[in-house]
């Protein structure tokens, strides 16, 4: 029965995506009562993208639950639109990088000081790691818990294995964000490996956002066409599969789309891409384009340059479409996302500790289709209701205590004032 868990941790493990981004500069990003801001311009927010985000993160809770962990279900008889649930991680990464260049580009355009850094890093730390330590503890506590129950019942007294998944090595990883350099023998929360990676595209970011926004119109165009090229490479590589999860590959997945992601900013910022962008009809086109392309098991590589141009679209669009993406459940859903996505791996893994000790249930393959689509909304809807309770009591507040606590080490005035003063958002 171990051994039969561990392959299906494996085979789970095949995807994952995180919509890590700054919480606090972004926030209820996609509200339209901020007035559109004229080129060049930096807002307080960004129309659309927490929203688009909170879809993208339901599109992969859906992947790993329809089309993996739930195999009788077989969507893909009719469309392949969720088994291409793993491009969503390639979205967040674009995501990511778009965000961040909006987020830091004033800070970081012309230098990069250590005040500064200190202060990006802490930003991203309180915003990372206070959920990503809670679930990680709630996977530690399940594991000693199964183990409590087994020694009970009879069994063996066993523990945290020292190597392989959900090991002692593995916690040592998931603490200093290494995880996802090898996420087939150091995860606990399988879902957190991108999490990873963009932690160290992070440390890194300042630097090259610095660079990057010095750089001649050419040369960042040239960068980009370079990005891509390394894109078309792996692409190339794997046969057109961007469902790289494990290894060194996954670098190549990663890196590249975070500089894409800054680049479209870059682009966000000019005269053109208003005029162009602002209507329904490029959005709609788009997102058509897109569908399509899923849908038809279109080239992967096709879908990530077709996020691109979607993503640039709904940031620009100031008609029926934003309004619709900006509706309040979608901003909720946008708001829960990071949670949703670290938590639906805790529900995923509970279940599957309830289905073989609880129900004896082995082979998920023997379950109906009606019975895994039963199943599959039980735990979506359980993991929307822990994502909302860990948003609201876990992630929020420790954020914020951990944004003070990092500002007050840091011995900027500015911060610690800042820290003194700031209210906490409503709900």
């Amino acid at each position: 029965m171990e051994e039969e868990r561990a392959i299906t941790d494996r085979t789970i493990s095949q995807t994952s995506s995180s919509p890590p981004e700054d919480a606090h500069a972004v926030g209820a990003a996609g509200r339209l009562d901020n007035p559109p801001s004229a080129p060049g311009r930096r807002v307080s927010h960004l129309p659309s993208l927490t929203p688009l985000r909170g879809i993208a993160a339901v599109w992969v809770v859906l992947y790993h639950y329809g089309v993996l962990y739930f195999p009788a279900m077989r969507p893909d008889r009719h469309t392949a639109l969720l088994n291409k649930g793993y491009l969503a991680v390639d979205l967040f990464f674009l995501l990511s990088g778009f965000v961040m260049a909006h987020v830091y580009r004033e800070t970081f355009s012309r230098q990069v000081d250590k005040r500064g850094y200190w202060a990006f890093l802490s930003a991203r730390i309180a915003r990372l790691y206070p959920l990503h330590l809670a679930v990680l503890g709630l996977f530690v506590a399940l594991a000693l818990a199964v183990c409590a129950v087994e020694y009970a019942s009879g069994g063996p007294l066993s523990g945290i294995p020292v190597t392989g998944v959900r090991s002692l090595l593995a916690l040592v990883a998931n603490l200093f964000m290494l995880q996802g350099l090898h996420a087939s023998t150091l995860s606990w929360n399988y879902a957190a490996w991108s999490i990873s990676l963009e932690f160290m595209a992070y440390l890194a970011f300042p630097f090259v956002l610095a660079w990057v926004w010095r750089a001649s119109p050419r040369t960042q165009a040239l960068l980009a066409l370079a990005m891509c090229t390394i894109l078309a490479g792996l692409a190339w590589w794997t046969g057109d599969d961007f469902n790289q999860w494990d290894g060194p590959t996954t670098l190549l997945r990663c890196l590249p789309e975070f500089l894409l992601g800054t680049l479209l900013y870059r682009a966000y910022l000019s005269p053109a891409r208003a005029a162009l962008l602002s209507g329904d009809a490029v959005a709609i086109g788009l997102l058509a384009a897109l569908l399509l392309t899923l849908h038809a098991k279109g080239p992967d590589l096709m879908a990530i340059l077709l996020f691109a141009g979607l993503l640039m679209a709904v940031v620009s669009n100031r008609s029926r479409i934003g309004a619709w993406l900006n509706s309040s459940p979608l901003v909720w859903l946008g708001e829960v996302s990071y949670a949703l996505y670290l938590i639906h791996g805790l529900v995923q893994h509970a279940a599957s500790e309830v289905l073989s000790r609880g129900l004896h249930i082995q082979d998920r393959h023997a379950l109906s289709s009606g019975t895994s689509l039963w199943l599959l909304a039980l735990m979506l809807g359980t993991s929307l209701l822990l994502a909302a309770a860990c948003y609201r009591w876990i992630e929020k507040p420790a954020q914020r205590y951990l944004r003070g606590a990092l500002a007050l080490r840091s011995g900027d005035p500015r911060r610690r004032s800042a820290t003194l003063v700031a209210k906490p958002p409503p709900g």
